[in-house]
């Protein structure tokens, strides 16, 4: 008998709900913010007793007792499968229900139990690569949604676990359906558990039958997307041969409505799959209505509503120009290029039909943002003492995008007040334009100083949204600076010129917590120094790390660092220009500059070149990980680092895994201190340290 019917298949196969018979199918544009949601649900199959599943309603399975040969079969897979299979249908079990094997079990009293389902290896291909794939994944998504498993650790009596096991029945017959077993069976025994008392074993006996195939599969309409064609069936990816799987044709769908979207045709509708089914053949047929509804270009961007943002601006951030292909994954992009602005909490974007007829206009509309931000921090430090810092933010106060902060520090060591221009998107997208001005007073074991600033500078940024393999940064420095170090008991005026840039390239997996890959950067500035004389020099420096995964929860991470500065003694150089090494982000285990040469009184007087290394083991357990690590390093008052006299470090660290990156704690001891150095240094911030 062939019956043929018309699937709405509006969801994956792990989801299995279905929709009423009346659930209605929008046809909207392919690849836009209104596109076929997923996990919508499945409209029925009518009339063909193999519909697919439906676990949020169960349907009654057809169900029949097992002949003791097969129960045979079925369990011959385990010692003495065949005997159990004799008992049960000698006990009188059918798929239908469950019946206690043993005489002695009081049916009134709580029981604990556990569950197994035997014969779940006959499915997929015994000689495919997939198989063992597709038993983790039925066993999965049983697991999940078992009333079984649910409840596997709860007391209950024998009427409970009947209704359970039945119910289970169901699901495991929805889930054998649609990977394409339709004529499976499935068959329940609850029996004493040997030796344990008061614990009964579930047994769930499943026979999958024959695995039904496409003989075809036809997408008609498909060929007026023209050359696009194959690309579009090789998206689709179901073809003839292939199970009958409701997954399969579901992911197909939506990888299809995917690659129409990305390969130019905004208005393309795909309508409902039908699929006839041949009992008698085993097998079934898919027909799918494609329609490609003309391949566009980009038109124009139309704002509708309030106009943050002018149309030069908002091209600037959109990655597509007039006249190149529709791609829905660049509106996707731009969507989320407006939404990281931070001045737009909402966006809709939608293509329109153009002026021309192969033209599509993007009528965007945003919904902004509050623009201000106050942000108060407070915090304690024992090599810090006490820390206050205040900022009021506007994000927009010089448009577009110019957002201005003053700020203003007041602690035990530091004092300022300053101003800061951040414009986004500056000429190009991803593109930031960086302007400051600042008064400090800082006073440090190092140095005194008390600085003004300006400067100014351009720089490709990179964020936790879309990580950036090269980055760089150029601009220029002017400032004041009344300086005394160690050496020096006298104070002492550097008037500074810098024109600092720089280069990096990352190569890691992750922004915030990387797992793989590595990173390189390079420093370089030029520097223009006035005090007793005008002099020059050059100050530069190397930083590299690797992430090595060692199994999918260790990942063993290291770091190299080298300075150096040419054309002037450490002496003339500004103490805050000199190199200093020791802290959470250098050597652990050592306060803050607290490494290299010190001066008379006991403190660091910093050197014109480092070297520095961090080797630590990142173990994870769930949202928590631990991190042993040990650092070396050394200041040297030469123009290159001598790596002799390296101070070590080492300890352990604690991670608190978020979904915006990991929270570091790390505790630190040197290794080899010197006179007055701390036994223990406690470390905390955002991020791994490197």
């Amino acid at each position: 008998m062939v019956l043929a019917v018309a699937a709405s298949l509006l969801a994956t196969a792990p989801a299995m709900a279905q929709a009423g018979p009346d659930a209605p199918v929008a046809d909207l544009p392919v690849g836009t913010s209104d596109s076929l949601d997923p996990d919508s649900p499945l409209a029925p199959l009518p009339d063909l007793g193999v519909d697919w599943p439906d676990l949020s309603a169960p349907e009654q399975v057809p169900v029949e007792e097992m002949p003791a040969g097969e129960a045979e079969e079925a369990g011959g897979a385990e010692e003495a499968g065949g005997a159990e299979a004799a008992d049960a249908e000698s006990a009188g079990e059918t798929a239908e229900g469950t019946s206690p094997a043993a005489s002695d079990v009081d049916v009134s009293a709580e029981q604990r139990y556990s569950v197994r389902i035997r014969g779940i290896e006959a499915i997929g291909d015994p000689n495919g690569d997939g198989q063992q794939t597709e038993v983790a994944a039925l066993r999965s998504r049983f697991d999940a949604l078992s009333a079984l498993k649910l409840h596997d650790d709860e007391p209950a009596n024998t009427a409970q676990i009947d209704r359970r096991a039945r119910e289970d029945v169901e699901l495991l017959g929805s889930l054998l359906r649609s990977t394409g077993y339709y004529d499976a069976r499935v068959l329940t025994r609850v029996e004493p558990a040997a030796g344990i008392a008061n614990t009964l074993v579930v047994t769930l006996d499943m026979r999958p039958g024959n695995l039904y195939r496409f003989e075809t599969v036809e997408l008609s309409g498909v060929g007026a997307a023209g050359a696009e064609e194959e690309t579009l069936r090789k998206a689709f990816g179901v073809k003839a041969g292939d199970p009958v799987s409701a997954e399969a044709v579901t992911g197909g769908i939506d990888r299809l409505k995917t690659a129409l979207g990305s390969r130019g045709f905004p208005f393309a509708k795909v309508g409902d799959p039908e699929v006839t089914i041949d009992h008698q053949n085993r097998h079934g047929d898919l027909a799918l209505s494609v329609d490609p509804a003309g391949s566009k270009r980009f038109g124009e961007i139309i704002i509708k509503g309030d106009r943050l943002f002018g149309p030069k601006h908002l091209n600037r951030i959109a990655r597509f120009n007039r006249g190149d292909r529709f791609d829905a994954a660049r509106l996707e992009d731009f969507r989320r290029a407006l939404i990281a602005t931070s001045l737009v909490s909402t966006v809709q974007i939608t293509p329109v039909p153009g002026t021309e007829p192969d033209i599509v206009d993007v009528e965007i509309a945003l919904e902004p943002a509050p623009p201000r931000t106050v942000a108060v921090e407070a915090g304690y430090g024992t090599g810090e003492g006490v820390r206050l810092e205040a900022s009021w933010q506007h994000r927009n106060l010089i448009r577009p995008e110019g957002a201005v902060t003053f700020r203003g520090v007041a602690g035990t060591r530091e004092q300022l007040l300053g101003a800061l221009l951040r414009r986004s998107n500056f000429k190009q997208r991803d593109q930031v334009l960086t302007a400051q001005a600042q008064a400090s007073d800082t006073r440090l074991d190092a140095y005194d100083a008390r600085t003004f600033l300006i400067g100014v500078g351009v720089e490709r940024q990179t964020n936790i949204i879309w990580q950036k393999k090269w980055t760089w940064s150029f601009g220029g420095e002017l400032l004041a600076t009344d300086e005394r170090d160690a050496n020096y008991g006298a104070r002492r005026t550097f008037l500074i010129g810098a024109l600092p840039v720089s280069l990096a390239y990352d190569g890691s997996d992750d922004l915030l917590n990387p797992m793989d890959g590595y990173r390189l950067s390079a420093r370089f500035s030029p520097e223009a120094s006035l005090q007793d004389g005008a002099f020059g020099y050059a100050r530069g420096q190397i930083d590299g790390s690797v992430y090595q995964p060692v199994s999918k929860r260790v990942v063993v991470a290291g770091r190299l660092r080298f300075g150096a500065i040419w054309g002037a003694s450490a002496d003339r150089i500004a103490p805050s220009r000199r190199f200093y090494a020791g802290g959470g982000g250098s050597v652990r285990g050592y306060g803050y500059q607290d490494i290299g040469p010190i001066g008379e009184n006991g403190d660091p007087i910093g050197g014109r070149s480092l070297a520095e290394f961090s080797l630590e083991t990142r173990i994870r357990f769930g949202d928590f990980g631990v991190v042993p690590f040990v650092d070396g390093g050394n200041i040297y008052r030469s123009a290159l680092p001598r790596f002799t006299g390296l101070r070590y470090g080492a300890g352990i660290g604690v991670r608190y895994y978020t979904s915006f990156g990991p929270i570091r704690v790390d505790l630190g001891t040197p290794l080899n201190p010197r006179q007055g150095d701390p036994r223990l240094a406690v470390y905390v911030s955002l991020g791994q340290a490197f």
